[in-house]
């Protein structure tokens, strides 16, 4: 798992998930340009369904913490292996759209 923001973040990530392998971090972008992961403008940032979203996350227990330097960039989760396979994609379509932490496992497991 690539994400940005720190490595303090990253490791209260894969605690409160229960991630059983290390979340790396690419700040520079050179996974998500490589993969062109879409960034958005910023009003963009505040697409109706984040609301409910963020309502949701809140809720659940779960805070923002220090962005990295991309909080424009919307996230995406890929599945890759063995080899140059690609298992699993999802391409959020606003900030509060995640791929399902199972779906996620289950393309690992698989």
């Amino acid at each position: 798992m690539i994400g940005t923001g720190n490595s303090t973040l990253a490791r209260h990530f894969e605690v409160d998930e229960e991630i059983p392998f290390p979340v790396l971090l690419d700040d520079e972008a050179v996974a998500a340009k490589a993969a062109s992961v879409r960034r958005v403008w910023f009003p963009e940032l505040f697409h109706p369904a984040s609301f409910a979203g963020t309502r949701r996350a809140w809720h659940a227990g779960h805070r923002i913490g220090v962005p990295g330097k991309r909080t424009n960039q919307l996230g995406s989760t890929f599945v890759i292996g063995p080899g140059d396979r690609l298992l699993y994609e999802h391409r959020d379509a606003h900030t509060a759209d995640h791929a399902p932490v199972q779906e996620v496992l289950n393309a690992v497991r698989a």
